[in-house]
This record gives C-alpha cells, sequence and structure tokens, in this order.
C-alpha cells in the first residue's frame, strides 16, 4: 500500500523534527506510517486531550474497530502487527479494561509503590558502584538508565535475572519501526512463548511477586483468562521499563545541556521536578499505539471519520507554544506543571506512573550527588537514538565522571 500522504518519519528527519514540521499544518494530520499504511497523527496539547479524554467512549482501543486492518488494506505481515493486535489491556475497551486495570492497579498504588524504595535504592547504589569501577567513557545506557528500570520492573513481575537481557532484547525489536516483519514475529512468538512459561512456573511454584499474584487471581476467581493474563504481563513489563530507560536519558542530556538547571536541582534537591519537566521536554514516548474512531469526530477543529486509527504524539504535544508559550522548546524545572500530559489523561492514565517517579527521581539525585562531576564524553549532537517512532531516547550516554563520592 502506499499514498500521497507525508511520511511518518520522515527519512533523514527525526520523529519529533518530523511532527513540528507536520503541527504547522494542522493540529491533527493523516499521514503515511511506515509500510504505506494511512492514519491520523495529533500534534498539539489540545488535539491530545481531547483524544485522551474520549478513551472508551469516542476512541477505543480493540483492533476489530480498525476496518483497515482486516479487509486487505494492511498486509498480514506488516511489522507493527504485533503492538496493535497485542490483546493486552492496552487494546482493551469499556468494562474488559477497567476490569484488568483494577486487577493491575492494586500493585502499583502509592503507598505500595513507596514500600519498594529501599529496595530500588539499594539497586541504584550497586549499578553505580560498577559504573564508577568502569570509569571514564562508560555508557550509561546500558550500565544505568537501561539497567535499573529492567531490574526493578522484572524483580516486581518475578523475571529470573538471567532472563533480564531477552526481554530488554524483545522489547527494543517490537518497539523499533525497523524491524523487519519476520523479525518482529519472531519476537513477538518468543515473548508470548516466555510469558507462557513463566505464567505456568508461578502457577506451580509461586513467588512474593506480581505474576504469582495474578496467577493466582485467575485461579481462585477466575477473573482472568490465561490470554488475558498473558497480555497484561506483555504490556506490563514492556511499558514498565521501555520509557522510564528513555526518561533518564532525556534528563541526563537535558541536565548536561543546561548547566543552571543542574546547579538548581543540586542545590535546592529538585529531582523530582527534574521528572515532570523531563517528561514534558522529552517524552519517551513519540505515540503509545493507536486508537480508533467510534464515530465520525472532530479534534481540534479537524474531522476524522469513523474507523480510522489516530495515534497521540505525546512528545510534540509537550512542546506546543499554545500550551506553554515561546518557551516551550525549553528545558526549566521550575515550570508549572499544570496539564501536563505525561503520564496521560482520562481513563487510561498510566498505572505505572508512581513507579517511574520513584525510580527516576532516586537515580538522578543518587547519580548526581556521587558523581557531581558527571559529564558526557561525546557532543550531545553526536548521540544516536533508537529507530523507533513509538519510543524514542539516547541509544548511547558515554560520560566522564569526575571525582566520585562514596
Amino acid at each position: 500500500m502506499t499514498t500521497d500522504l507525508p511520511s511518518f518519519p520522515a527519512v533523514d528527519e527525526s520523529p519529533l523534527d518530523t511532527c513540528i514540521r507536520l503541527r504547522e499544518i494542522a493540529p491533527v494530520v493523516e499521514v503515511e506510517f511506515p509500510g504505506g499504511v494511512p492514519a491520523y497523527l495529533a500534534l498539539t496539547h489540545r488535539a491530545a486531550r481531547e483524544i485522551l479524554a474520549g478513551d472508551n467512549k469516542t476512541f477505543l482501543r480493540d483492533p476489530r474497530h480498525w476496518p483497515a486492518l482486516h479487509d486487505g488494506s494492511i498486509p498480514d505481515d506488516w511489522p507493527l502487527r504485533p503492538i496493535v493486535e497485542g490483546g493486552h489491556l492496552g487494546t482493551r475497551d469499556g468494562g474488559d479494561h477497567r476490569r484488568l486495570r483494577g486487577l493491575v492497579g492494586r500493585a502499583f498504588t502509592p503507598a505500595r509503590v513507596q514500600a519498594l524504595e529501599p529496595r530500588i535504592q539499594q539497586i541504584i547504589d550497586d549499578l553505580l558502584d560498577d559504573v564508577v569501577a568502569a570509569g571514564d567513557g562508560v555508557d550509561l545506557v546500558p550500565a544505568f538508565t537501561e539497567a535499573l528500570p529492567i531490574w526493578v520492573i522484572c524483580e516486581l513481575f518475578g523475571i529470573p535475572a538471567e532472563d533480564r537481557l531477552r526481554l530488554r532484547n524483545w522489547t527494543a525489536t517490537l518497539v523499533a519501526h525497523t524491524t523487519p516483519p519476520e523479525a518482529a514475529m519472531a519476537a513477538q512468538n518468543d515473548l508470548q512463548a516466555f510469558l507462557h512459561e513463566l505464567v505456568e512456573h508461578k502457577r506451580r511454584e509461586p513467588g512474593d511477586d506480581l505474576t504469582s499474584g495474578l496467577v493466582q487471581a485467575r485461579d481462585e476467581g477466575d477473573k482472568l483468562t490465561t490470554d488475558e493474563l498473558v497480555g497484561l504481563l506483555w504490556l506490563m513489563l514492556i511499558a514498565g521499563h521501555e520509557t522510564t530507560v528513555h526518561l533518564l536519558g532525556y534528563a541526563i542530556m537535558a541536565l548536561a545541556r543546561n548547566p543552571d538547571q543542574l546547579r538548581l536541582a543540586k542545590a535546592e534537591d529538585r529531582w523530582a521536578d527534574v521528572v515532570e519537566e523531563t517528561v514534558r521536554y522529552r517524552h519517551s514516548a513519540m505515540m503509545v499505539g493507536f486508537r480508533f474512531t467510534a464515530e465520525d469526530v472532530t479534534v481540534a477543529g479537524v474531522r476524522i471519520p469513523k474507523g480510522e486509527a489516530v495515534g497521540v504524539a505525546f512528545q510534540v504535544s509537550g512542546l506546543d507554544p499554545a500550551e506553554y508559550g515561546e518557551s516551550a522548546d525549553q528545558f526549566d524545572i521550575t515550570r508549572e506543571q499544570t496539564g501536563n500530559l505525561g503520564f496521560g489523561h482520562g481513563p487510561r492514565y498510566c498505572i505505572g506512573a508512581p513507579l517511574a517517579r520513584l525510580e527516576s527521581r532516586l537515580a538522578l539525585a543518587t547519580l548526581y550527588r556521587r558523581l557531581p562531576e558527571l559529564s558526557l564524553a561525546i557532543d550531545p549532537d553526536d548521540i544516536p537514538y533508537t529507530p523507533s517512532f513509538l519510543t524514542v531516547g539516547p541509544l548511547s550516554l558515554p560520560v566522564n565522571l569526575g571525582v566520585a563520592r562514596p
């Protein structure tokens, strides 16, 4: 399938630059996604908020509501099918969505997440011991910004240490728009098989982890089918670490580019503000899958017919001057964060927001306390980024440590 629509992402242009350029056309623009697939893209804060507020009503996530996915218009080997058709919490609507979200949400209450703080701090300290031992030139992505979120989410769900790298590799394969169809399908099949094996293992040998709790809910209360349980694990494991990986990377980059903001964060212990501003300034997610119009709808003055796919471009909506003023493209931790859509809005507000905030605040505070002279060992303009328009972030952050503190 090919169209005459503007391509997203465009060749030789970052997804963010493409979105900023398209935003000059309209708040919502129909574009051609990889594979020649047409869909709409919401590019402003207002458009994004209207769509998020319409979740489970005007906008649905069940792929059955996208005719093009089933009538032969979109090929069977489209690499993004595993994301769109995942059969997970993110593709359920209405009562099904509320039921599944309620089961998982009990594990992510602020009180339960806060109880994880000592263990998260221990993991951070251990990782930074290894960073210091590696010395100047160490790459913070594999050593810290990637390692911490994957370690925490896997401990929470009872994933053995020896399987964590595999989970990270499957995730990177599935979210990259450059992944060949056969590789995307192989990664999806391998991940699904792993999760089915995990569920069976936790049934035989339950532990003090969230997977065991969900298995118990399935077996005792008949509230979950096995496919629903695997779908929940698929989404929570991927979303539970992927976006925090890039949040940490973007924060380190933003502080390196804005030393005045770093000094302020250190002096006034404003690491929570660093996290909130990073989520606005460089959201880890360019978009998080598609929504489908349940009826003809108008968003920010743009008409979208029934049965069309719509993506919300979170990263560019956070830079909307209509919402954040002329300084929208500046990193400022003193900015008032009213209306920030960084963790969503409406019925699909991010379940993992308390965990992401806690991990990121502790990680950044500890990193700059132990390595107050930390600096990038590479020109920021030379930093490579993930080949994805779903989640976007730095692939490598080599740094010089300066003098480390105990």
